[in-house]
Protein backbone atom coordinates (compact mmCIF):
# COMPACT_ATOMS: atom_id res chain seq x y z
CA UNK A 1 0.00 0.00 0.00
CA UNK A 2 1.13 3.53 -0.66
CA UNK A 3 2.49 5.72 2.12
CA UNK A 4 1.12 9.14 2.99
CA UNK A 5 3.84 10.79 5.03
CA UNK A 6 7.54 10.69 5.76
CA UNK A 7 9.15 9.74 9.04
CA UNK A 8 12.44 11.62 8.72
CA UNK A 9 11.46 14.38 11.16
CA UNK A 10 10.47 11.93 13.87
CA UNK A 11 13.61 9.87 13.33
CA UNK A 12 15.66 13.02 13.85
CA UNK A 13 13.77 13.72 17.07
CA UNK A 14 14.58 10.26 18.43
CA UNK A 15 18.28 11.14 18.41
CA UNK A 16 17.93 14.47 20.15
CA UNK A 17 20.06 15.59 23.07
CA UNK A 18 18.60 16.06 26.54
CA UNK A 19 18.38 19.82 26.00
CA UNK A 20 16.52 19.31 22.72
CA UNK A 21 14.14 16.87 24.41
CA UNK A 22 13.46 19.56 26.99
CA UNK A 23 12.39 21.84 24.17
CA UNK A 24 10.08 19.10 22.87
CA UNK A 25 8.54 18.80 26.35
CA UNK A 26 7.87 22.55 26.35
CA UNK A 27 6.05 22.32 23.03
CA UNK A 28 4.01 19.32 24.15
CA UNK A 29 3.10 21.11 27.38
CA UNK A 30 1.72 24.01 25.31
CA UNK A 31 -0.36 21.56 23.28
CA UNK A 32 -1.67 20.00 26.49
CA UNK A 33 -2.66 23.41 27.83
CA UNK A 34 -4.37 24.31 24.57
CA UNK A 35 -6.29 21.03 24.56
CA UNK A 36 -7.45 21.56 28.16
CA UNK A 37 -8.69 25.07 27.40
CA UNK A 38 -10.60 23.85 24.36
CA UNK A 39 -12.14 20.70 25.82
CA UNK A 40 -11.57 20.41 29.57
CA UNK A 41 -9.08 18.64 31.82
CA UNK A 42 -10.57 15.13 31.66
CA UNK A 43 -8.88 13.02 28.95
CA UNK A 44 -11.77 10.55 29.02
CA UNK A 45 -14.11 13.17 27.61
CA UNK A 46 -11.49 15.23 25.76
CA UNK A 47 -10.14 13.17 22.86
CA UNK A 48 -7.71 15.89 21.82
CA UNK A 49 -6.18 15.96 25.30
CA UNK A 50 -5.99 12.16 25.34
CA UNK A 51 -4.15 12.27 22.04
CA UNK A 52 -1.65 14.89 23.21
CA UNK A 53 -1.00 12.95 26.43
CA UNK A 54 -0.27 9.88 24.31
CA UNK A 55 2.19 11.92 22.26
CA UNK A 56 3.78 13.25 25.45
CA UNK A 57 4.34 9.73 26.74
CA UNK A 58 5.80 8.58 23.42
CA UNK A 59 8.31 11.45 23.83
CA UNK A 60 9.16 10.09 27.31
CA UNK A 61 7.73 13.19 28.99
CA UNK A 62 7.47 12.53 32.75
CA UNK A 63 3.97 12.16 34.20
CA UNK A 64 4.69 15.01 36.62
CA UNK A 65 5.26 17.35 33.67
CA UNK A 66 2.04 16.18 32.02
CA UNK A 67 -0.04 16.66 35.18
CA UNK A 68 1.55 20.04 35.84
CA UNK A 69 0.59 21.28 32.38
CA UNK A 70 -3.00 20.05 32.82
CA UNK A 71 -3.35 21.74 36.21
CA UNK A 72 -1.79 24.96 34.97
CA UNK A 73 -4.20 25.14 32.03
CA UNK A 74 -7.21 24.31 34.20
CA UNK A 75 -6.41 27.21 36.52
CA UNK A 76 -4.98 29.66 33.99
CA UNK A 77 -6.35 33.10 33.30
CA UNK A 78 -6.89 34.69 29.93
CA UNK A 79 -3.42 36.20 29.99
CA UNK A 80 -1.95 32.73 29.57
CA UNK A 81 -3.81 32.00 26.34
CA UNK A 82 -2.00 30.93 23.20
CA UNK A 83 -3.35 31.50 19.72
CA UNK A 84 -3.00 28.79 17.06
CA UNK A 85 -1.90 30.17 13.67
CA UNK A 86 -1.01 28.22 10.53
CA UNK A 87 1.55 29.74 8.18
CA UNK A 88 2.05 28.55 4.61
CA UNK A 89 4.87 28.83 2.12
CA UNK A 90 7.37 27.15 -0.14
CA UNK A 91 10.83 25.98 0.79
CA UNK A 92 13.81 25.59 -1.51
CA UNK A 93 13.08 23.36 -4.49
CA UNK A 94 9.38 24.22 -4.45
CA UNK A 95 8.54 22.09 -1.41
CA UNK A 96 5.20 23.05 0.15
CA UNK A 97 5.36 23.77 3.88
CA UNK A 98 2.68 24.25 6.54
CA UNK A 99 3.81 25.62 9.91
CA UNK A 100 1.52 25.20 12.94
CA UNK A 101 2.27 27.64 15.74
CA UNK A 102 0.98 28.39 19.22
CA UNK A 103 1.86 31.94 20.18
CA UNK A 104 1.03 34.74 22.59
CA UNK A 105 2.57 37.28 20.21
CA UNK A 106 1.50 36.88 16.59
CA UNK A 107 3.73 39.71 15.33
CA UNK A 108 6.84 38.05 16.76
CA UNK A 109 5.89 34.65 15.41
CA UNK A 110 4.96 35.88 11.93
CA UNK A 111 8.28 37.71 11.70
CA UNK A 112 10.23 34.65 12.85
CA UNK A 113 8.50 32.31 10.40
CA UNK A 114 8.93 34.71 7.48
CA UNK A 115 12.62 35.12 8.36
CA UNK A 116 13.15 31.34 8.38
CA UNK A 117 11.54 30.97 4.97
CA UNK A 118 13.52 33.88 3.49
CA UNK A 119 16.87 32.95 5.02
CA UNK A 120 16.81 29.41 3.62
CA UNK A 121 15.73 30.02 0.05
CA UNK A 122 11.96 29.85 0.49
CA UNK A 123 9.12 32.29 0.71
CA UNK A 124 6.10 32.61 2.99
CA UNK A 125 2.75 32.85 1.20
CA UNK A 126 -0.77 33.87 2.10
CA UNK A 127 -3.42 31.63 3.63
CA UNK A 128 -4.45 28.98 1.11
CA UNK A 129 -1.30 29.23 -0.98
CA UNK A 130 -0.19 25.66 -0.23
CA UNK A 131 -2.86 24.12 1.99
CA UNK A 132 -4.69 22.81 -1.09
CA UNK A 133 -1.76 20.41 -1.55
CA UNK A 134 -2.59 18.68 1.76
CA UNK A 135 -5.54 16.79 3.20
CA UNK A 136 -6.53 16.04 6.79
CA UNK A 137 -5.70 12.49 7.85
CA UNK A 138 -4.92 10.57 10.99
CA UNK A 139 -1.46 9.03 11.11
CA UNK A 140 -0.37 6.40 13.64
CA UNK A 141 3.18 5.05 13.77
CA UNK A 142 4.15 1.75 15.42
CA UNK A 143 7.67 0.44 16.04
CA UNK A 144 8.11 -2.66 13.87
CA UNK A 145 10.86 -4.00 16.12
CA UNK A 146 8.48 -4.00 19.08
CA UNK A 147 5.62 -5.52 17.06
CA UNK A 148 7.33 -7.77 14.54
CA UNK A 149 4.32 -9.60 13.06
CA UNK A 150 3.59 -7.28 10.16
CA UNK A 151 0.55 -9.14 8.86
CA UNK A 152 -1.04 -9.19 12.32
CA UNK A 153 -0.51 -5.45 12.79
CA UNK A 154 -1.88 -4.74 9.33
CA UNK A 155 -5.01 -6.84 9.84
CA UNK A 156 -5.64 -5.34 13.27
CA UNK A 157 -5.31 -1.84 11.82
CA UNK A 158 -7.58 -2.51 8.86
CA UNK A 159 -10.13 -4.31 11.02
CA UNK A 160 -10.19 -1.24 13.29
CA UNK A 161 -11.10 0.94 10.30
CA UNK A 162 -7.76 2.20 8.98
CA UNK A 163 -7.64 3.40 5.36
CA UNK A 164 -4.05 2.46 4.64
CA UNK A 165 -1.08 0.55 6.06
CA UNK A 166 2.57 0.94 5.08
CA UNK A 167 5.61 -1.00 6.27
CA UNK A 168 8.86 0.94 6.18
CA UNK A 169 12.27 0.29 7.68
CA UNK A 170 11.81 0.27 11.45
CA UNK A 171 8.15 1.26 11.59
CA UNK A 172 4.60 0.75 10.37
CA UNK A 173 2.50 3.72 9.34
CA UNK A 174 -1.28 3.55 9.64
CA UNK A 175 -3.45 6.17 7.95
CA UNK A 176 -7.08 6.88 8.84
CA UNK A 177 -9.81 9.30 7.87
CA UNK A 178 -10.18 12.24 10.28
CA UNK A 179 -13.51 10.81 11.49
CA UNK A 180 -12.05 7.38 12.30
CA UNK A 181 -8.73 8.47 13.80
CA UNK A 182 -9.66 8.19 17.48
CA UNK A 183 -11.70 5.02 16.91
CA UNK A 184 -8.78 3.27 15.23
CA UNK A 185 -6.33 4.53 17.84
CA UNK A 186 -8.49 3.37 20.75
CA UNK A 187 -9.03 -0.04 19.14
CA UNK A 188 -5.31 -0.59 18.65
CA UNK A 189 -4.53 0.56 22.20
CA UNK A 190 -7.12 -1.92 23.48
CA UNK A 191 -5.16 -4.67 21.70
CA UNK A 192 -1.99 -3.66 23.51
CA UNK A 193 -0.28 -1.57 20.85
CA UNK A 194 1.87 1.39 21.79
CA UNK A 195 2.68 4.20 19.36
CA UNK A 196 5.93 5.88 18.45
CA UNK A 197 3.85 8.82 17.29
CA UNK A 198 0.28 9.69 16.32
CA UNK A 199 -1.15 12.79 14.76
CA UNK A 200 -4.35 14.18 13.29
CA UNK A 201 -3.33 16.77 10.75
CA UNK A 202 -2.39 17.56 7.17
CA UNK A 203 -0.64 15.02 4.94
CA UNK A 204 0.47 15.70 1.36
CA UNK A 205 -1.70 14.82 -1.61
CA UNK A 206 1.35 14.94 -3.90
CA UNK A 207 5.09 14.85 -3.21
CA UNK A 208 7.90 17.08 -4.47
CA UNK A 209 11.27 15.64 -5.50
CA UNK A 210 14.34 17.76 -4.85
CA UNK A 211 17.49 16.79 -6.75
CA UNK A 212 19.63 19.92 -6.32
CA UNK A 213 22.12 19.41 -3.44
CA UNK A 214 22.06 23.10 -2.50
CA UNK A 215 18.24 23.09 -2.27
CA UNK A 216 18.37 19.90 -0.21
CA UNK A 217 20.80 21.49 2.24
CA UNK A 218 18.66 24.64 2.50
CA UNK A 219 15.52 22.58 3.19
CA UNK A 220 17.22 20.56 5.90
CA UNK A 221 18.50 23.70 7.62
CA UNK A 222 15.13 25.46 7.39
CA UNK A 223 13.20 22.52 8.83
CA UNK A 224 15.77 22.09 11.60
CA UNK A 225 15.55 25.75 12.59
CA UNK A 226 11.75 25.66 12.47
CA UNK A 227 11.73 22.70 14.84
CA UNK A 228 13.95 24.66 17.23
CA UNK A 229 11.65 27.70 17.32
CA UNK A 230 9.68 27.93 20.57
CA UNK A 231 6.46 29.10 18.89
CA UNK A 232 6.41 26.40 16.20
CA UNK A 233 4.63 23.21 17.22
CA UNK A 234 4.53 21.19 14.00
CA UNK A 235 5.94 21.51 10.50
CA UNK A 236 4.30 19.61 7.62
CA UNK A 237 5.83 19.38 4.15
CA UNK A 238 5.57 17.41 0.91
CA UNK A 239 9.28 16.79 0.42
CA UNK A 240 9.85 13.27 -0.91
CA UNK A 241 13.16 12.72 0.86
Amino acid sequence: MSGHSKWSTIKRKKGETDSARGAVFTKVAKDIMQAVKQGGADPESNSRLRDVISKAKSSNMPNDNINRAIKKAAGAGEGDDYEEIIYEGYGAGGVAVLVRTLTNNRNRTAGDVRHLFDKHGGNMGVAGSVSFLFQQKGTIVIDSEEFAEEETVMMDALDAGAEDFTSEEGYYEIVTSPQDYYTVKDALEAKGYTFVDSNLGPVPITWTEVTDPAATESLEKMLEKMEENDDIQEVYNNWNN
